[in-house]
């Protein structure tokens, strides 16, 4: 360790301001040394590692190149960093790992060190690395500039979510997805994979839910009400949503939508994602959002004997669908079911909906009821609870915990959940004082759905998300104290897919709002700095343009 000590020494100089180097999301401590000649790059340079614990990272770098600048890295080994040729050095001094996920980068003409403080800390500097290099794939070699660099995140939890039921997105690009996500040092994806409009994952079990439950006969055409539905209104009541005309017709597409991923393609994904050190967390919606599994499984809604469709449209409407029935036949279907999900996923966290579950149907229930009186629950509020408490007490027997929209806290939080706020922040600062884990997803900064401008472009859900708002959004909400500010674990954007069809629209209803949240979550509090946050913006648009990725040119406008 002494050597790796007097190597870094070796390269350390003065400070000289890091204004011309533009990284996102912005390092802890970053430093320029403007006397030092810049470190060449070419197909000749090698990577050198002690062990194959550190290939992936390697391996990572060496994909980058080879796909934007069309060359790769030899990779060798060594059992000390080497200094006697130019070469890139990765290196993991665990000695003091207060933050695991700490690392720091220093380069200059003899070479580059990145030295981790895990395996996953040298892996971000990886992704700091690339920020370094040009954004032209035209100049050989790539120089890459004297710096020092020490770094670490903010927050423990940075995420993004994808929602794959109201439009299916295949493998290929969910892997392009969680690329995307590595890059920005982010380091869970919430993966919706159930919802009223499509079931996503095989469960061998249970073979109609995506025999039937993967699949929609249509999908509602532009806004409802609104756009392409010009003629219906409606009125929000107590339990229902009333229509008018009565005889209104919403317009679908009448194209069959759907698909869904094989057990096989779960673990290649999850594989992948382990490989960039994200966790991957799959939602599989209860006791809402499940007409696509009553499509497939009527007896476990409330209305057995009804014929339930997967459903065509979205917004308001769907926050009335029906919902699972609080029965033993029911737990025990989702408890078979989690019980394949959670062979599938090793991530210690499952995400079990709890939204937008309309009491109405229990209401009107007879058998809900009777589930009611028998345990002794005043309300269907308390019902809920009952439902999320008794799915809790499942996932935690099998050594996992379960994550919630801020709904479940109706009726009193289940003893060991981590609450997801999406309705402002009331539910994560609620769940904070109680001392359960909070995550905040505000929908009206971090749903990327929504436009990113007052006027947008394209079609998207009503109230716009801007740049602005997201990068200036604080995670900690001030009326917490510092102990119960400790239960924030971080924040996540979400990307509801009702109007988002294919690849290049996902692409651009993320950028540039990513870059803006990974900048909340990984960066200190302190260095954030939007006008100068912008300036960056403009080299990481031309680092998209080099990678093929869609966003808005209005915001190369000023």
């Amino acid at each position: 360790m002494r050597k790796i000590v007097f190597l870094f020494l070796i390269l350390i100089s003065f400070k000289i301001s890091a204004q011309e180097i533009n990284i996102i999301p912005q390092p802890a401590y970053i430093t320029l040394r403007k006397a030092y000649k810049s470190f060449l790059l070419n197909s000749n340079i090698e990577i050198v590692i002690k062990n194959d614990s550190l290939k992936n990272s390697a391996d990572f770098l060496n994909n980058y190149l080879q796909k934007n600048y069309n060359f790769s890295l030899l990779i060798t080994y060594s059992p000390i960093p080497t200094q006697k040729k130019p070469c890139i050095n990765l290196v993991i001094d665990s000695t003091s790992a207060d933050i695991k996920d700490a690392y720091t980068l220093f380069s200059n003409k003899n070479g580059i060190f990145i030295v981790g403080k895990s395996e996953q800390g040298l892996f971000y500097g990886i992704q700091t690395l690339i920020q370094l290099l040009p954004y032209s794939n035209k100049a050989f070699p790539i120089e890459v500039p004297s710096v020092e660099i020490t770094d670490y995140p903010r927050f423990a939890y940075r995420g993004m979510h994808l929602d794959v039921s109201r439009h299916f997105f295949d493998v290929d690009f969910i892997k392009q997805y969680i690329d995307y996500l590595a890059l920005h040092k982010m380091n869970y994806f919430h993966w919706h994979l159930t919802d009223d409009h499509g079931w996503r994952i095989e469960i061998k079990k249970y073979p109609k839910l995506t025999e039937i439950g993967a699949w929609r006969n249509g999908s509602i055409i532009g806004l409802w009400p609104g756009k392409g539905n010009e003629n219906i209104k409606y009125q929000v009541l107590p339990n229902e949503i009333k229509i008018t005309p009565k005889d209104a017709v919403i317009k679908t597409d009448g194209i069959r939508h759907g698909g869904f991923y094989t057990q096989e393609q779960i673990k290649e994904v999850v594989d992948y994602a382990a490989k960039r050190y994200i966790t991957i967390i799959p939602e599989i919606e209860m006791p809402a959002h499940s007409m696509a599994l009553l499509a497939a499984y009527p007896e476990l809604g409330t209305e057995p004997d009804k014929k339930y469709a997967v459903a065509e449209t979205w917004g308001m409407m769907n926050k009335y669908n029906n919902v699972l029935q609080a029965s033993d036949t029911t737990f025990k279907f989702l408890e078979n079911v989690l019980t394949e999900v959670m062979a599938l996923f090793p991530a210690p966290y499952i995400h079990i909906g709890g939204d937008e579950a309309s009491k109405v149907w229990w209401k009107q229930s007879a058998v809900s009821q009777q589930i009611m009186k028998a345990n002794g629950l005043k309300n269907e509020s308390e019902l809920q609870s009952y439902f999320i408490r008794r799915m809790e007490k499942f996932v935690n027997s099998k050594g996992k915990t379960i994550i919630g929209w801020n709904e479940i806290l109706q009726g009193g939080l289940a003893p060991n959940a981590v609450v997801m706020s999406w309705q402002g922040e009331k539910g994560g600062i609620e769940a904070a004082k109680q001392n359960h884990k909070a995550i905040m997803t505000p929908e009206n900064k971090f749903y990327f759905n929504h436009g990113q401008f007052v006027k947008e472009d394209s079609l998207t859900a009503s109230t716009p998300s801007l740049l602005a708002d997201v990068y200036n959004y604080e995670p900690i909400p001030a009326e917490l104290n510092a102990e119960q500010a400790a239960y924030i674990w971080g924040a996540q954007g979400c990307l509801w897919s009702e109007y988002i069809t294919n690849p290049a629209k996902v692409q651009y209803q993320l950028f540039p709002r990513l870059d803006a949240l990974s900048e909340i979550l990984w960066s200190p509090k302190e260095k954030r700095n939007y006008p100068d946050f912008r300036k960056r913006l403009k080299t990481q648009f031309k680092r998209y343009d080099l990678m093929g990725i869609t966003y808005s040119k209005r915001y190369l406008e000023n």
